[in-house]
């Protein structure tokens, strides 16, 4: 039995050369231009640690195109939902978040600072395994979403609820 575990920063990054070394050859065989601005968007949606907006992307973008405009980003996000090179991850009451990673996977939200984590479970995975339909619905895949505090929220929680030394009592 596998583990659960959070994807780190090196499976992240083993990913991310692996997805752009494939992309280029994955565009061409479903008949999408190679354009230096897709590249620019999928670039910076791999590098990203954190399922990023649209606004986030775009950021990233314009450090090194600052010619490219936040539409045109939007369009190459939702073109590349459409053909299987990025995930939306819209998370209840947030905007809509991108996932360069469209592997299997879960994903673990801080409720606190909204950072998004990929989570790999495989006992979930094996719980619809082999099913095509649940109920009246067929299957198309299964994302978990986990509502945690990470640990960075965590302390800082704990240094508000702590008394500060230096505070004179009254």
């Amino acid at each position: 039995m596998r583990e659960v575990r959070l994807v780190d920063r090196q499976g992240r990054e083993r990913y991310s050369v692996q997805r752009l070394g494939e992309f280029v050859a994955r565009c061409r065989e479903r008949g999408i231009a190679v354009t230096p601005q897709r590249l620019a968007v999928i670039r910076a949606l791999l590098a990203s640690e954190n399922h990023p907006s649209t606004d986030q992307i775009c950021a990233a973008v314009r450090r090194k195109n600052p010619h490219v405009s936040l539409a045109t980003v939007h369009r190459i996000l939702e073109q590349f939902c459409e053909v299987g090179e990025a995930r939306k991850v819209t998370l209840l009451h947030d905007v809509a978040r991108y996932d360069g990673n469209v592997e299997h996977h879960h994903h673990i939200l801080c409720v606190r600072c909204r950072r998004v984590h990929d989570i790999e479970i495989p006992e979930v995975d094996k719980l619809l395994d082999g099913r095509t339909s649940l109920g009246q619905f067929a299957l198309l895949r299964c994302s978990l979403e986990i509502e945690a505090l990470c640990r960075r929220c965590q302390l800082a929680e704990k240094r508000m609820h702590t008394p500060n030394a230096h505070t004179i009592p009254i």
